[in-house]
């Protein structure tokens, strides 16, 4: 009997897997694919060897899915290794077809945005992986993740967030000219402004119809939604951005969106290179959503700020790149003490603090070329 429960406690231990997900036709990774493990409901995110790890015990059905591909659900028991693959078949493009209607564009999105903030409203958690690179002169000289808890709650329609951080790590140093707003970024700020759609302000206020073109077409790979493309017009004195956003017309549910910075329309504003001056070099936003059933929540973002900054004797070249992965939604509000709350704008410079290697299993694996940078990085301090 002793000999059974010793065998017992041995596999029902967690072991870890990694699954790879490829195009059937190229064989080549598919990268930001959304994997799900049913039995945990844990969400991952390929990297671009289009690679996830994750520690399961037992066995559990695999869930994954990409715009532009056909969903796959893969019963367990057709994976025989620690390490498999998954294929997707990608859908057939098709042409642009441009929708057309009686309401304006920008009138459908002040729609779809209200909306969606509606649908944001009630209150939940998210377990979320975040991790930021930054830059210093083309030179990689921080670096920093960890594993966060995001509290939602709604107070007076205003959406805003507590956090609580289970683990996290920083390596390297950054030099003192650099200024405090570019030392990482605010967690809760960020989070509030995602699941707020902030980033929509300039674009549904009624003044931008003046300042901005829309145009609606249809998905080319998923018929059940639209994408709405939306730039400056020509000649425009203020506008910079522009805005790619997928939504579900029906439900009337952003799904995902883009926005890109126009850098000749940034040139033309920015006339100035005083001491001090932060002249834009790059500006990239990709935020994704998840719509399960009645639960709405952001699923992934990236972004990626590059700036150069006038100094007394040079130019330094700034650059940072953010991201974050929801590994877990629930309904349940977590108990905490007010002490235990993290106030801190962001994990830079926090201590570290580190329990599991989370940094493998937590929604997004760094690829071979990223866990160098970060080992190198590790080394210096």
């Amino acid at each position: 009997m002793f000999f059974v429960l010793i065998n017992y406690g041995v596999f029902a231990q967690n072991e870890e897997y990694s699954i790879f997900i490829k195009d059937i036709e190229t064989q080549m990774p598919i990268e930001n694919a959304t994997v799900i493990i049913m039995k945990t409901r844990q969400i991952l995110l390929t990297n671009e060897e289009g690679k996830v790890n994750f520690k399961l015990t037992g066995g559990s059905n695999v869930q994954t899915f990409i715009s532009g591909y056909e969903a796959e659900t893969v019963r367990w028991a057709t994976l025989k290794q620690n390490e498999f693959i998954i294929y997707l078949k990608s859908k057939n493009s098709k042409l642009d077809e441009i929708i057309l209607s009686k309401e304006s564009p920008q009138k459908i999105l002040q729609k779809v945005v209200s909306n969606s903030i509606k649908k944001m409203e009630p209150s939940y958690r998210l377990k979320v992986f975040v991790r930021e690179f930054f830059l210093l002169d083309d030179k990689y000289s921080y670096y920093n993740d960890g594993l966060v808890h995001f509290q939602f709650a709604t107070n007076q329609k205003k959406i805003f967030t507590t956090l609580l951080v289970e683990q996290n790590r920083s390596y390297g140093l950054i030099d003192s000219d650099v200024s405090d707003d570019l030392k990482g970024y605010n967690l809760n700020n960020i989070m509030e402004n995602y699941c707020s759609f902030k980033y929509f302000q300039p674009i549904i206020d009624s003044k931008a119809k003046k300042e901005y073109y829309y145009i609606i077409k249809r998905h080319p790979t998923n018929k059940n939604y639209y994408v709405m493309s939306i730039a400056p017009l020509e000649g425009n004195k203020k506008a910079v951005d522009n805005f790619e956003i997928t939504y579900d017309p029906e439900q009337k549910i952003i799904i995902g969106f883009t926005v890109k910075a126009n850098l000749g329309n940034i040139a033309k504003i920015e006339k100035t290179a005083g001491l001090g001056t932060k002249k834009i070099t790059r500006s990239f936003v990709r935020v994704d959503y998840r719509l399960d059933g009645t639960d709405y929540y952001l699923l992934k973002s990236n972004e990626e700020t590059a700036y150069d900054i006038v100094l007394k004797d040079k130019i330094k070249s700034i650059e940072v790149r953010n991201s974050f992965i929801t590994t877990n939604f629930n309904k349940q509000k977590f108990s905490h003490k007010e002490a235990d709350v993290f106030k801190e704008k962001s994990l830079f410079n926090k201590k570290n603090n580190i329990l599991t290697n989370y940094w493998d299993i937590s929604g997004f694996t760094a690829t071979d070329e990223e866990k160098a940078i970060i080992q190198s990085l590790e080394y210096k301090m």
